[in-house]
């Protein structure tokens, strides 16, 4: 059984949704697209689960079935492909509520005929997956599809213990005096936790004034190489000049980035679903408004920060050092739907829950898939974030998706 732990920080948290936007290069055919996303259900036990709780050790876990519990929508309109409006009206509709995690999947595929294509749209909740581990589900679902190719059985093995974290990643002195001190004021004063459907309906309610504008940028094959040119000339990678694009343009001078750990974490298996990502903040305060010597900075800082454990880990040894109960609780009390100081200290002040002021940028890398005509990716919209930009390239073409709170 695959318990909850860093994982959990996405639990009681709304707009934990991401989605991946695919045009596969096969006819449309329902009853095709549906043996597709049963084949993927039989092969990834995540794709069989809820919620469930373990009210003793309030502990939370993946309750796995014996059936899918992928929620399927065929559209009987057609489009024109991946950057029909269709598709980002769907994609906000459903976005419009949170999950009930106990009742529902944690992931929802709307399928479209367009033209001699079928456009796919995949909601993922975050507790399913990183961006990574989403982008190889939807290659999976594409390459079923349009190819029959089977996808593999992979026993999913999670992070469970700060143990799996590396040695030289323990919080530093001042972080782990702050969340002691929370942990003990929490433990003090709040003897009776956030349940989940409290959670749920103030989210709920939360998600009905939290607007969310998404826009969508699409470059080609030579505009992409171009880029990619450019940056291997000035010794930077291509996230590293979107980077400084953003500091640039949102004059800001820290940005949040995903960093991928599946090299490093000894419990990831090729082609394994859950989270093995973490967050790491980027402080650049050099001021010039050359996007290239920009990102040469950035460079600089990036490379540093993912070297140094202790920096690359903050966020996942924050999470495993805090009470579950006050992580739980961090969000709904640092907007007021709970009664808990310590709790709403840790949600404003650590997660930065009470204003959406920060910036982000999720590079899922790059794929290649011959069956998968175009795609692009809708990133979170955390509840701390002003802006997320998900990039993805797919077949040589880089487009850009913005989840941006006006």
């Amino acid at each position: 059984m695959e318990y909850l732990f860093t994982e959990r920080a996405h639990l009681m948290c709304p707009n934990m949704c991401f989605g991946i936007v695919m045009r596969v290069s096969s006819a449309f055919d329902e009853k095709r697209i549906r043996s597709s996303v049963s084949a993927l259900a039989r092969v990834h036990s995540f794709l069989r689960a809820f919620i469930g709780h373990e009210e003793e050790n309030n502990a939370y876990y993946y309750k796995i079935t014996t059936s899918s519990q992928i929620s399927v929508s065929i559209k009987k309109d057609e489009i024109k492909g991946i950057l029909s409006p269709e598709i980002m009206e769907e994609y906000e509709k459903f976005t419009a509520n949170d999950i009930d995690l106990s009742t529902e999947g944690m992931l929802f595929v709307t399928a479209w005929k367009s033209g001699e294509f079928t456009c796919f749209l995949m909601i993922f909740h975050h507790l399913l997956a990183d961006g990574r581990g989403a982008l190889a589900l939807a290659n999976e679902l594409a390459s079923h599809y349009a190819k029959g190719t089977a996808p593999r059985f992979v026993q999913e093995k999670l992070i469970s213990s700060q143990d799996e974290l590396p040695k030289k990643s323990k919080l530093p002195f001042v972080s782990k005096a702050i969340i002691t001190r929370a942990n003990n004021e929490w433990e003090r004063d709040n003897s009776t936790p956030l349940s989940y459907s409290d959670y749920h309906r103030f989210a709920d309610s939360f998600l009905k004034t939290d607007s969310i504008a998404h826009t969508v940028t699409a470059m080609d094959s030579h505009e992409t190489a171009k880029l990619a040119d450019n940056c291997r000339e000035h010794s930077v990678t291509v996230n590293d000049f979107l980077m400084a694009r953003m500091y640039i343009k949102e004059k800001t001078d820290k940005i949040v980035i995903a960093s991928d750990l599946r090299d490093q974490l000894s419990c990831y298996a090729k082609g394994a679903l859950g989270n093995y990502s973490t967050a790491v903040s980027i402080i650049v305060k050099k001021r010039t408004e050359n996007e290239l010597a920009l990102a040469q900075e950035v460079h600089k800082r990036v490379q540093k920060a993912i070297s140094d454990p202790a920096q690359l880990y903050l966020v996942l040894q924050c999470y495993a050092n805090l009470s579950p109960a006050l992580l739980d609780a961090a969000f709904t009390a640092s907007k007021g739907g709970f009664q808990s100081k310590p709790a709403a200290f840790i949600g404003s002040s650590l997660f930065g829950f009470g204003k959406p002021e920060g910036f982000c940028i999720t590079n899922l890398g790059k794929t290649d898939n011959k069956v998968i005509d175009s795609a692009y990716f809708i990133p979170p919209a955390s509840p701390a974030m002003r802006k997320t930009l998900g990039v993805v390239t797919v077949n040589g073409k880089m487009t850009l998706c913005t989840s941006e709170r006006p």
